[in-house]
Formats: C-alpha cells, sequence, structure tokens
C-alpha cells in the first residue's frame, strides 16, 4: 500500500533523527516482512545511500538481513537485465532487506474470559511458539492467571534459541486498562478491580523487563489495522466478542483511547434502553447485553449453565443446518447488532467495520439484519463505501496485538533497546 513519506521535522538534533530513521526502517520491514531498498526510499522519502547506511546498522546489529530479490521482487532476476531507474540510469534490482524473525522476539500473552495465552513472536510478527490454558470462570483470578502466564513465559524464554534475544513484553486483558503501568481498573466479566495485573506478571516473570497491558479490543483494532483485514484503511471499527464485547476505533491512522485511556468501549453504548437485558456493568441494555454470548444463547433456548465459546458455535452450526429456533436467535442477535453498528458508522464514517472474537462465528449468520440496519439507518453517504469483514487474524488478532506492544520500544529506538535488553536475566 502507499504511504506518505516519514522524514521527522526539520530542527531535531542530528541523532534524534536518525534513531528515528532507524526505527521507521525497521517498522517497515518488521510489518512487511521484506521490502526493497528502493521502496523503502520512496516511502521514508529518503536517499538511497542513507537507507543503505541505516540498513546497514541493523544488519550489523542482527535485526535484518539484506538479501538479492526473488519471485516478485526480482523482475527478470537478479542476474538478469540491468534496469533503469527514473532518470534513466543502469542498474540491477534494489536488494530486498528482510527481517530475522529468529533473531529478536517478544513474549506475547492474552488473557480472554475463558483462556490464557501466551506465545513467543518474532520480528515480523510470527509466531515462532505458543502456550494455551483454559482460563476457568471463577471471579477474581489474578494470582492464578499471573502463575499460569509466567509459567508459559519462561518456558517460551528458555526454549529460545540461545543466540536469540527478548526485545519487549506486552499483554492483552479483557478489561478496561489504565495506561502507564497495566493495572486493570475494571474487569466486569470476571469481578477485576483495580488488579496490578502488569507489575504482577513482569515480577513473577523476573526477566526484568516491564510488561505493558492494553485492552483487548483496542489491540485487536490496532493488529487488524496493521496485519489483518484492516491493512491500508486509515478509519476503521473493530468490535471484539468475548462473554461481551468490546471495541477499537482507528481513526487516521491512529487509536482513539480517550482523555484517560479508557475510551471505544462499544459494548456498553446503551442500545435498548427501555426493557433491555441487564449488563455487567450494572446498566441495561448495553450493545454487549443484547448481542453477547448469554443474549445469543437465551435466544436459541440454551440452559443457563451452558456457555463459553464452543455453546455458542453449537448454535451457529444448528442455524447452519436449518434449526429455525437458532435461526431467529442469529436474526434477533443480528438486529441489536447492526443498530450499534449503524450508530458507529453515522458517528465515525470508517471505510472498514471488522468483526473478531466470537462475533467471528456469529456474523455470518447475522449479517443480512446487520446489511438491513445499515441500509436503513445509516447516512447514504457513509454507508456508500464502508466495508464489512470478519477478522482476518481469527482467534489471534488481540495476541498480534499485544505483541506489537511488546515490539514498541524496539520501533522506536532499535539500537538502544537492543542495548538494554541482550543480557539475560
Amino acid at each position: 500500500m502507499s504511504r506518505a513519506p516519514t522524514t521527522p521535522a526539520i530542527g531535531l538534533p542530528q541523532e534524534r533523527i536518525h534513531r528515528h530513521n532507524l526505527g521507521t526502517l525497521l517498522r517497515h520491514v518488521h510489518l512487511a516482512g521484506s521490502v526493497s531498498r528502493a521502496t523503502l526510499a520512496e516511502r521514508m522519502g529518503l536517499n538511497r545511500s542513507t537507507i543503505m547506511a541505516l540498513t546497514a546498522e541493523l544488519s550489523t546489529a542482527g535485526l535484518v538481513r539484506e538479501e538479492p530479490p526473488t519471485g516478485a521482487f526480482a523482475g527478470a532476476g537478479a542476474a538478469g537485465p540491468r534496469r533503469e531507474d527514473q532518470r534513466g540510469r543502469a542498474g540491477r534490482p534494489s536488494l530486498v532487506v528482510r527481517v530475522r524473525p529468529d533473531w529478536a522476539y517478544v513474549l506475547a500473552f492474552d488473557v480472554a474470559v475463558d483462556r490464557l495465552v501466551a506465545a513467543r513472536v518474532g520480528l515480523g510478527g510470527a509466531v515462532l511458539d505458543r502456550r494455551e490454558a483454559v482460563r476457568q470462570r471463577a471471579g477474581a483470578d489474578l494470582d492464578r492467571v499471573v502463575d499460569v502466564l509466567a509459567r508459559f513465559g519462561r518456558q517460551l524464554y528458555e526454549a529460545a534459541p540461545a543466540e536469540s534475544v527478548c526485545v519487549g513484553i506486552g499483554a492483552s486483558y479483557c478489561g478496561m486498562i489504565r495506561p502507564g503501568d497495566g493495572m486493570v481498573r475494571f474487569g466486569p466479566d470476571m469481578g477485576w478491580v483495580d488488579q496490578a495485573f502488569g507489575a504482577e506478571l513482569g515480577r513473577r516473570l523476573g526477566l526484568g523487563i516491564p510488561v505493558p497491558v492494553g485492552n483487548e479490543a483496542h489491540l485487536g483494532a490496532l493488529a487488524e489495522q496493521q496485519r489483518g483485514a484492516g491493512i491500508g484503511f486509515q478509519n476503521l471499527l473493530y468490535l471484539h466478542g468475548d462473554v461481551g464485547v468490546g471495541g477499537g476505533i482507528i481513526v487516521g491512522g491512529k487509536l482513539l483511547d480517550g482523555d484517560g485511556g479508557y475510551g471505544c468501549e462499544l459494548g456498553h453504548m446503551v442500545v435498548n434502553p427501555y426493557d433491555g437485558r441487564p449488563c455487567g456493568c450494572g446498566s441495561h441494555g448495553c450493545l454487549e447485553a443484547e448481542v453477547g454470548e448469554r443474549a445469543l444463547l437465551d435466544a436459541a433456548g440454551r440452559p443457563a449453565d451452558l456457555w463459553g465459546r464452543d455453546a455458542l458455535r453449537a448454535v451457529v452450526d444448528d442455524a447452519d443446518r436449518g434449526d429455525e429456533v437458532a435461526r431467529e436467535a442469529l436474526r434477533r442477535i443480528g438486529d441489536w447488532l447492526g443498530i450499534g453498528v449503524a450508530n458507529l458508522i453515522n458517528l465515525f464514517n470508517p471505510g472498514m467495520v471488522i468483526f473478531g472474537g466470537m462475533l467471528r462465528d456469529v456474523y455470518p449468520g447475522a449479517a443480512p439484519q446487520v446489511r438491513h440496519r445499515i441500509a436503513t439507518n445509516v447516512l447514504p453517504v457513509a454507508r456508500e463505501r464502508v466495508r464489512l469483514r470478519t477478522s482476518a487474524l481469527g482467534d489471534d488478532s488481540t495476541l498480534v496485538g499485544a505483541a506489537e506492544l511488546g515490539f514498541a520500544d524496539l520501533m522506536a529506538d532499535p539500537l538502544a533497546t537492543l542495548a538494554r535488553t541482550r543480557t539475560p536475566a
């Protein structure tokens, strides 16, 4: 996709400009996996000699490598006919810069209502190793969650190649997170209030690396925009279903996070204020109360002691097989979901709406009602271009977002971050 040049503002100290350029180049390669020198020069607005020098530094540091072009990069091949640049000068095809995913990695953690996931994610975004466990619905369970994740994290760290380096850690949690210290201010589905998740996980991991934490739907939105269904879209909405519904909004390429970092709680937008279902937040008629796990299972006539992703998928499967009760349940959920999405489209005029988490399973059967509400309730100029998609990253959208949180310091200042993290804990 086309990107505007990312040259920093004139007037910055030269060293800051240099660090910025190193980080920007690494980020381009990190997100794309491989980029030609010529493309990097175009995207960053720098000359090729500067790109060559920056790439050489990152290569010496072990973060990238340069190779002759192959496949789509090669054209006629590196040993084939010489090409001419825009000024008519002959030359070989530009070398391709690739990440080294086996050398620099982060530990990523994802805490959902029903599962705990830990992964070693290499530079470039590839999941190299992972661990997963069931999370019981047993109320405030900070100690157990941290115990399991810390054990997984140490296993992943110790199993990594001896020459590799952990450059960061990132975690996703299904609740409202205070920016800066990883405190879970409110996690209604499991009763977490002011739980020091990030600090405690960092302490028990014992790697000497801080653990930034993000809201799962916020991180899922960023992951889908950078690596998933939303690539190339600067304005998008991401709706993430778990037991409830979370949301992330990207505006102008940036996450809309609010004054205190608690913005985009789309699941608590009231869509049915008069006879709405009770919500875990204490209100009634919230979007997540009308389209979340319990709403679908109740509409499908499932017993109160039945819950979880498998139970939701069973309703979807029954609807696919023609069960009219299950179909009607999806229609009902789809209507409320459509009302919420219609309101959001009118407010934010996104280019894309992405459905993730359990909504990825539910949306195909609910799509006719969602589209009907959009056609009926959205302004024509706002609906004419919007696209509706399910998550391209599947259940890993929030895990991928957590990994990107872990890579943030490396992308901001690659060489300084390496210097801090090379020494094993």
